[in-house]
């Protein structure tokens, strides 16, 4: 074990599979940048800002499953770690961050960018050490290593750039990183009862996270026994919409009132694989059955009546040759006629595609549905880029997702581009940002060039905290602070060295977007749309709808009246639907 530790860490990353470090390199982490010169073996990632390499490498994690890289140096630099690594530990990716720290003859001195990594790191990760000694650091990096990967979160192995310099002492511990995974033994005991219950019931409907990913014909297979209908989260629609006669859509924040609507008239509600977050959508006066590999997570989001723990691939697999085919089929009859009613609903603002520099955002992203591969990977910003997404973007077996769908952390899209890029180069990349987003981290699109990455950013320029916009609005309060200042996108990806278009006029949507798409290298397309376009919940709520009408009355009173006029002309189907 000659060597350097810088050199061992280098070294057993490698061994464990891992392929990039994203990092800016700097004081502390010098000694593993210079590990990572010599060694050959891993590719490091010279991002602009650590937040971005953080959700790089939760985004690489995500898509291939494997232990993915970040490192921050001292101080600064680890605390820009803290919201990617948020994101990707509530996303449940494998992710190892080094935060390199002072020297330990400094610690405890109020040292120059001494912080302490492990109050710093406690809450988004399962594991998080402080290494002091040449014999500690690798059997913490194999632990570290071992959690990430064995849990799916975050570990977080603290590194002072003295330690990085030390030479390397024998250990008796392992260095290799096991994977731990393999098909969970099951309890039986609950098949019988379940699938009486099942069998019984004329209105049962399923709901998919993406912990189901993986068992679609599974899924597939049951609905059509049962006559039942599958709704699904944003996390898993990619995985579950395609290919599926029985699907209704999704429910929450951003889903349809068909995923809604199927949830609260069955009689069962089949929970699998989700982890569902918001609890005023979960109906309360049906069974449910929760099934989940993780069991601290059943039974925290809805009334559950029977929990089960396991795969549900297995699971399903264990229940399906107890399952009898079902005759009646009125109640997917109906939840089918009620979804098909909200595709032409949804299908209404796609023809109406709006004005010069008020392009409706619902007809762009269907027109970037149309011209993107089959394979194509999308990241969404959080806010109303992601309320498109999730109702304009098809699902086709094939295509992947990424968001910040737990952590709702803005400005996620692009770094988790620059991920899925590297993890894929072969693959059509899309991310789709907010102007709000965008703007947050504009540093990294020099990341993309510089590394040749042919992404394709498309930026729904609203002028404004849309979202944000919209949640004052339904609360009662007249928009404050929302709306934004700009710069050019266009000019700044030209200076960045990207090609850059601007699109103000509808009928330019289309043809600028299969220029891009066909263009090779990275493309930045900054679309003017509508800044007044809402989204509004499968559920609307009266409370929501009177906040609605108390905001524009402020407004009116307040002297916006032409801001009233353009939001209700921008909405005039939610609306009429509303009143």
């Amino acid at each position: 074990m000659a060597g350097k530790i810088a050199e061992l860490l280098v070294s057993m990353l490698a061994d464990a599979g891992v392929k990039r470090i994203y990092a800016v390199t700097g004081d502390s982490l010098n000694e593993v940048n210079d590990a990572v010169r010599k060694n050959g073996k891993i590719q490091w990632i010279h991002v602009r800002h650590e937040e971005t390499g953080a959700f790089a490498a939760g985004a690489e994690a995500q898509l291939t499953g494997e232990l993915a890289c970040c490192a921050g140096s001292s101080g600064p630099g680890h605390v820009h770690l803290i919201n990617g690594l948020y994101d990707a530990h509530r996303s449940g990716a494998p992710v190892l961050a080094i935060a390199s720290t002072v020297a330990t003859y400094e610690m405890g001195t109020r040292y120059f960018q001494e912080t302490n990594t492990i109050k710093l790191f406690d809450d988004c990760s399962y594991y998080n050490q402080m290494a002091t000694t040449p014999k500690q650091f690798p059997r913490m990096l194999q632990a570290a290593m071992q959690t990430a990967v064995t849990l799916r979160g975050v570990s977080v192995v603290g590194l002072p750039g003295d330690l990085a310099a030390t030479e390397c002492q024998p250990v008796d511990s392992s260095l290799i990183t096991y994977d731990m995974s393999s098909d969970i033994v099951l309890e039986q005991s609950w098949v019988e009862r379940l699938s009486k219950w099942l069998n019984k019931a004329n209105k049962i409907t399923i709901y998919c996270g993406i912990g189901a990913k993986d068992a679609h014909q599974e899924v597939v297979e049951l609905s059509q026994r049962l006559n039942a209908p599958v709704a699904y989260s944003f996390k898993g629609k990619m995985e579950i919409q395609y290919d599926n006669p029985n699907e209704v859509g999704m429910t929450g924040l951003l889903g349809m009132p068909s995923g809604y609507n199927s949830m609260h008239e069955a009689q069962i509600l089949l929970l699998l694989g989700t982890d569902f977050p918001y609890t005023p959508f979960m109906p309360e006066d049906n069974i449910i059955v929760q099934v989940d590999i993780k069991a601290n997570r059943i039974g925290r989001r809805a009334k559950v009546d029977m929990g089960i723990c396991g795969d549900v691939k297995n699971i399903l697999q264990t229940l399906l040759p107890h399952i009898k085919q079902k005759t009646d089929g009125s109640f997917l009859k109906e939840q089918l006629e009620g979804y098909r009613k909200v595709k032409q609903h949804l299908l209404s603002y796609v023809r109406d595609r709006g004005d010069n520099n008020k392009i409706h955002p619902e007809y762009v992203m269907s027109e970037i549905n149309s011209v993107a591969a089959e394979d194509a990977i999308f990241t969404v910003d959080t806010g109303m880029t992601c309320v498109w997404g999730a109702r304009y973007l098809q699902a086709t077996g094939k295509r992947k997702m990424l968001g910040s769908f737990n952590h709702g952390s803005m400005a996620n899209a692009m770094p988790q581009a620059i991920g899925a890029a590297l993890a894929y180069p072969e693959r059509q990349i899309i991310a789709l940002c907010g102007d709000g987003g965008l703007s947050m981290l504009l540093g990294d699109m020099a990341t993309i060039v510089q590394y040749k990455l042919p992404i394709k950013i498309i930026v729904f320029n609203n002028r404004a905290l849309g979202m944000v916009k919209l949640e004052m609005e339904v609360a009662g309060l007249p928009d404050w602070q929302t709306n934004m200042y700009n710069p050019d996108f266009e000019i700044i990806a030209k200076a960045m060295g990207m090609k850059g278009y601007t699109v103000s006029n509808p009928e330019d949507v289309s043809p600028v977007l299969i220029k891009a798409i066909k263009s090779e290298g990275p493309v930045l397309i900054n679309v003017m749309t509508d800044p007044n376009a809402l989204a509004m919940p499968p559920k609307i709520e009266l409370g929501q709808m009177t906040g609605f009408a108390q905001s524009m009355f402020k407004l009116i009173m307040n002297g916006k009246t032409k801001e009233v006029l353009d939001t209700i002309q921008s909405n005039y189907k939610h609306i009429n639907e509303i009143f």
